[in-house]
């Protein structure tokens, strides 16, 4: 895929009707992505608070300003409180689905590379674990139909543990069974949410990454409100943290060829330590 590009925006956990649901925060998230204008924005859940109705319309309206930009949206577990997956489905219709994007070539050429997207809904109502389960594993391996396609898996929940999140109390349940899965099905990137902390792992030749809380204050530590940036070309897959209204940082590469994920060492123990500059 020689000049071929996919760029993601990675957004989770915006929690529209929280106290501290940051409106501005969301207002320049959304702006930064629009000017962007990656091949695919993804919202890995928790657009609200508790899942009721208006939060889930004041979600909408701001996720509405991303205009015709390709995005696929799931719940998290607060979408799913008070019957909220009502709602989510009012809102932004089935939260399972699989979609495939096409790279961007710079020579402006039609796509010769394409990513098969398939996102689950992981979240169970009015519980903050998250399980794929036994049933929908046979519906993750018929997504991955198209044998060249980029392989992307969206969840809210994340399957290993995230460091600086405290006691660990609420992994998706069969975490052991889904992670052998996408690694028989060769699944490159695994994007999920949820614990409010950024983070990238690699298990083989897999890239595990976690966004943070794009536009509320419910932080952990030094970290701050942000969402994430992936650019996947032929050699290597860049993660940027994007912090709206504030600037950027380089948090991860990864070389492809070399199997090597190299992080950015200013971000290494960020939660326990003085804050830095962007």
């Amino acid at each position: 895929m020689p000049g071929s590009r996919l760029t993601i925006a990675q957004v989770s956990d915006i929690h529209c009707g929280h106290v501290m649901f940051d409106g501005e925060l969301l207002t320049h998230a959304v702006d930064e992505i629009v000017e962007l204008g990656p091949d695919l924005v993804v919202v890995a859940g928790d657009l609200t608070s508790e899942g009721y109705a208006p939060q889930f319309r004041q979600a909408k309206r701001f996720l509405d300003r991303l205009g015709d930009l390709e995005r696929v949206v799931i719940p998290g577990n607060h979408d799913l409180m008070n019957v909220g997956f009502l709602h989510f489905r009012d809102s932004f219709g089935q939260s399972d689905r699989v979609v495939r994007v096409p790279f961007s070539n710079q020579n402006g050429s039609e796509p010769e590379k394409f990513a098969t997207v398939t996102a689950i809904n992981s979240a169970k109502p009015d519980l903050a674990e998250g399980e794929i389960g036994q049933g929908k594993y046979d519906w993750i391996r018929a997504s991955y139909k198209w044998p060249d396609d980029y392989r992307i898996f969206i969840l809210h929940h994340h399957l290993v543990p995230v460091p600086g999140t405290g006691r660990e109390r609420n992994i998706v349940w069969d975490a052991g069974d889904v992670l052998a899965l996408l690694d028989e099905l060769k699944v490159n990137l695994v994007l999920a949410g949820h614990k409010h902390v950024p983070n990238v792992w690699q298990v083989g030749e897999m890239l595990l990454i976690n966004s943070g809380t794009a536009s509320t204050h419910r932080v952990r530590g030094y970290t701050r409100p942000s969402f994430n940036v992936i650019e996947v070309t032929e050699d290597r897959v860049r993660i940027v943290h994007r912090y709206p209204g504030l600037g950027e940082i380089v948090a991860a590469t990864y070389q492809r060829g070399e199997r090597r994920l190299s992080l950015n060492p200013q971000l290494a123990g960020m939660w326990n330590r003085g804050a830095w500059n962007v």
